[in-house]
């Protein structure tokens, strides 16, 4: 049987293993010294030839397939794949928050369902007609919102109706688009979570409104600190980068202020499908549809890749939001559109959602039993959903430094502090959905060594 090729890596035995050769490999991939559709050592082989064991490599290939350099195939060697080719002539600055999109908030993209999505793609293409082909709709494909406003209402408890559910590349974009509209009708200022997703902050920031901190504790955002802004960003059943869910009290709270006032509230749930342990509160924007925007988007259900995402709309917003979208970008990605109506109609978004739901809640579990185990101190913090998992660290421990630590020893998580406004306690966020059990535990391990590089320093 071919086992693939010999492969030059070296280790350090005093160095943790499947991080050099994860390291390694990448680096073999980016150079194209190992070309797209290059065959891979099994991971048995691999381990003979280097002297270690076999859990050792199959967590490494996992880690690499799931940041998508090589493809793993049943009964068949390893392959390098198409994503994890670098161009020589593109130069990616490592503070780019992009470079880091392996982190925190992102599924496991080895779970991507190819052969159901492939299935989609096929029937919406034998299926579209001529004009099908065209611009269409700026406000989205109709396939795709007869589709998706049904299944918003029946998984998320939305209030959606095809003709108030728009259809983005993305929900940045779906944010943008309406914070700009916002700007276009008067608005001046809006509310964000503090800490609160940096990223989200900063394209919220990019519409030309005032963006205005609002701090975030136990129970959610400070309902009763709300300035005076036009509207106001939150994510209720899984805040990042803090893990908590707005309360019942400060739920009702935020929707009386939002219709006494005639405010308005944007919706972000961008991880809220997945709950561990118990069922979801469900969509805020169903207490008040009128004044709350729900956002949603595909990157955290299936991929970043597909470039989708959604925002169920007040009346008043639907036609201006659809002229912004016909003027910056006149439609959106048409047959893409028409694939995950199908994807949805056919029911491989449910199933989907059911086998991700429970690979994530292993993963969950064993984050938790590891972090227990090499870094007792961190304290879970917030609801049991979402992609991932915030901690409380003791106030004695320098956050940016364990950061900085645990990121030389090839850990991805971020600082609370990283996204926050003004000095926040010390924890951190770490993803968990898109890694499997073995590179989970290794990583909770090293996490534990960064503390003690930190101690030692």
């Amino acid at each position: 049987m071919n086992t693939g090729p010999v492969v030059d890596i070296r280790l350090d035995r005093r160095q943790p293993l499947g991080s050099q050769i994860e390291r390694r490999l990448r680096a073999l991939v980016q150079s194209r010294t190992l070309p797209v559709g290059s065959k891979l050592p099994s991971t048995r082989t691999l381990a003979a030839d280097l002297g270690v064991s076999r859990g050792v490599v199959v967590a490494a290939y996992a880690q690499l397939a799931g940041e998508g350099y090589i493809e793993l195939r049943r009964s068949a060697a390893p392959v390098v794949a198409v994503q994890g080719r670098v161009p020589d002539d593109v130069r990616v600055d490592p503070d780019l928050p992009v470079a880091r999109a392996r982190s925190t908030c992102l599924p496991d993209f080895a779970l991507f369902p190819r052969t159901s999505w492939v299935a989609a793609v096929r029937a919406a293409v034998g299926h579209a007609q001529g004009g099908d082909f065209s611009y269409g709709e700026p406000f989205g494909t109709g396939a795709l919102r007869l589709s998706l406003a049904p299944f918003l209402a029946r998984t998320r408890g939305v209030v959606a109706a095809p003709d108030r559910t728009g259809i983005f590349a993305g929900s940045s974009q779906a944010l943008l688009v309406v914070a700009s509209v916002l700007r276009s009708l008067g608005a001046q200022r809006i509310g964000v979570e503090d800490p609160g997703h940096r990223w989200r902050t900063a394209t919220l920031a990019s519409s030309g409104l005032e963006v205005v901190p609002i701090r975030v504790d136990d129970e959610g955002v400070r309902v009763d600190e709300l300035p005076d802004v036009a509207a106001v960003v939150v994510s209720p059943d899984h805040q990042f980068p803090l893990g908590v869910a707005l309360s019942a009290r400060r739920r009702r709270a935020l929707v009386d202020w939002a219709s006494e006032r005639d405010r308005l509230v944007i919706e972000h749930d961008f991880d809220g499908y997945y709950r561990y342990d118990q069922a979801s509160s469900g969509a805020l924007q169903a207490l008040a549809p009128e004044h709350v925007v729900y956002v949603g988007s595909a990157s955290a259900l299936l991929a970043p890749a597909l470039r989708l995402g959604w925002a169920v709309l007040p009346a008043r917003l639907v036609e201006p939001v659809a002229q912004e979208l016909f003027t910056t970008a006149i439609g959106g990605p048409r047959l893409t559109q028409l694939a995950l109506a199908e994807f949805i109609s056919r029911g491989h978004l449910d199933r989907h959602l059911r086998r991700t739901a429970a690979a994530f809640k292993r993963r969950r579990t064993a984050l938790l039993e590891a972090l227990e185990e090499h870094l007792p101190e961190a304290v879970p913090t917030g609801t049991a959903g979402g992609l991932f998992l915030s901690v409380r660290l003791p106030a004695d421990i320098a956050e940016p430094a364990l950061v900085r630590a645990a990121r030389r020893r090839g850990v991805a998580l971020d600082g609370i502090n990283e996204h926050a406004s003004s000095p926040h306690p010390p924890g951190l966020a770490i993803g968990f959905a898109a890694a499997p059990e073995p590179t989970l535990r290794r990583g909770a391990k090293l996490l534990g060594a960064a503390r003690e590089d930190v101690l030692a320093a």
